[in-house]
């Protein structure tokens, strides 16, 4: 008989099922460009409540942030033109309001018409300065829209989506697996065999990983064609981080996975377990606008440090050494919950 590794053997047999389910197929590689699209084009005209605008530091500056600051829609900042177009593009604020020659009579506002929330911060400001002049529309105001190349709304999204595609790969296609392999008996047929627990955990993490790569490497390119989302740095840094965040949702997935016996009970502890991430993490929008006070237990959220970690490949161009903190973090959530449940995984219910 034709010796075969256990690791092999179950990721081979985990890739045969893949294939052979048409769902599983459309769920992994379609579902996600379904969300790309339909978030790409409909997200972005869903206004947020409070408007984060940055003032260029000038004369008036003091006196516009006054007015702004009266109205609790608005969340004003003075900083210099150079960080105000840095947040701009990060998606840290929603828009740019610069006195032209230090007049306050004469008010230009940049901003990105697609990103959600810009186009009803502007009419807010204009409308608040407006009234603070008497309210009859003395302020000759110009409209300057942030459309550059590579850096709209939908390229700040779509490392978002990726990393949100990780994450739910990661815990559905591992956790939901072994789960349904627990329920049908599977799991008592391969504790009669030779194979280690240790084994039969690294094939599912392994076959997650054959699965999740060519998806975000397919959404990456069908944004770049759909929107003109543009990926500034090294792609081989970006494959790393797409491995490392695939690796860390497996993890999560096993440990998940490691005790539950029934559906209700795997569906209900993923999602308990996305939620947070989902709402939380930054697929959306900036994690800034939450209160400094919660940010850094934001950013120790599994997802967090993958979404950081490719917008910072993706957007800024970033070399992978600085992104040893986003690393680690990653690394933290691999490592741990695989240990657990190897320790606490259970073959039969």
């Amino acid at each position: 008989m034709k010796f075969s590794h256990p690791i092999l053997a179950i990721t081979t047999a985990r890739l045969r099922e893949f294939v052979r389910r048409p769902e599983a197929v459309f769920w992994v590689y379609f579902f996600p460009i379904l969300m790309v699209v339909v978030l790409g084009v409909a997200f972005r005209n869903k206004p947020v409540e409070v408007f984060q605008v940055d003032i260029i530091s000038g004369p008036e500056s003091d006196a516009i942030s006054d007015w702004l600051e009266s109205d609790e829609q608005l969340q004003p900042a003075i900083v210099s033109r150079e960080e105000a177009i840095e947040r701009l593009r990060l998606s840290k604020s929603t828009l740019m309001i610069t006195a032209i020659d230090g007049q306050v009579e004469n008010i230009e506002y940049q901003y990105d018409p697609v990103r959600p929330g810009s186009v009803a911060a502007r009419n807010i400001v204009d409308r608040r300065l407006q009234t603070e002049l008497g309210r009859e529309d003395v302020i000759e105001s110009n409209d300057v829209t942030y459309s550059e190349p590579g850096n709209s709304y939908v390229d700040f999204l779509v490392p978002g989506l990726l990393a949100m595609g990780l994450m739910g790969g990661g815990l559905w296609g591992v956790g939901y697996a072994i789960v349904d392999m627990r329920i049908r008996k599977l799991l008592k047929r391969l504790m009669a065999t030779p194979m280690r627990r240790t084994h039969f955990l690294i094939a599912m993490m392994t076959s997650r990983l054959v699965f999740m790569i060519p998806q975000i490497i397919l959404l990456i390119v069908f944004s770049y064609f759909l929107f003109g989302v543009e990926v500034h740095g090294n792609w081989l840094s970006i494959l790393l981080i797409i491995i490392l965040g695939a690796i860390e949702f497996a993890a999560i997935g096993l440990l998940v996975a490691s005790r539950a016996n029934t559906m209700e009970t795997a569906s209900g502890l993923m999602n308990l377990v996305m939620l947070p991430m989902w709402t939380l993490s930054g697929i959306f929008f900036s994690y800034e606008r939450f209160p400094e006070i919660v940010q850094p237990v934001i950013k120790l959220l599994p997802l967090t440090p993958v979404i950081d970690a490719l917008r910072a490949l993706m957007m800024d161009g970033k070399p992978i050494t600085s992104l040893t903190t986003e690393i680690a973090v990653i690394g933290i959530w691999s490592i741990i919950p695989f240990v657990i449940a190897l320790a606490i995984f259970r073959w039969n219910d």
